[in-house]
């Protein structure tokens, strides 16, 4: 999924959930330049994903209220299926990773262990050496 794909998804999910949301609102949730948004807005706009309606407002004012159309319902349904495949896939190569980090730990440990106990050893037999007559 590209990053535009992303932002997508995002607006799409956003829009379904406030259909009044303006654009500057929505570039805040986005987390990019208001430009940005109305750029990826319009994209979603052309795209048929998302329709304009607007209604009056007090003070004669209009405002706008964005909505879903059923290619856009389609398409958020899709883009949430490719993101969830795609974070799955990581998800299993982040486990496979994690397991073979745990099981380098543990043979790293068991093999720290082991030099360890060999050390002890090889102090205890040159102590050992030292106290004995006739030892070096």
């Amino acid at each position: 999924m590209t990053p535009a794909e992303q932002a997508h998804l995002r607006i799409l999910k956003i829009v379904d959930a406030e259909p009044e949301i303006s654009q500057r609102q929505l570039a805040e949730k986005i987390g990019v330049s208001l430009g940005k948004a109305n750029y990826l807005h319009k994209a979603l706009l052309d795209k048929g994903h998302i329709k304009a309606g607007n209604f009056l407002r007090a003070e004669d004012k209009f405002k706008y209220a964005y909505l879903l159309t059923s290619e856009g319902i389609a398409a958020k349904l899709q883009l949430t299926r490719d993101y969830l495949a795609r974070k799955e896939q990581e998800y299993v190569a982040m486990k496979t990773e994690i397991e073979a980090m745990r099981d380098e730990l543990a043979r790293e440990d068991e093999h720290e262990a082991h030099t360890r106990a060999q050390r002890e050893e090889y102090k205890t037999a040159v102590n050992s050496l030292g106290k004995h007559p006739g030892g070096l």
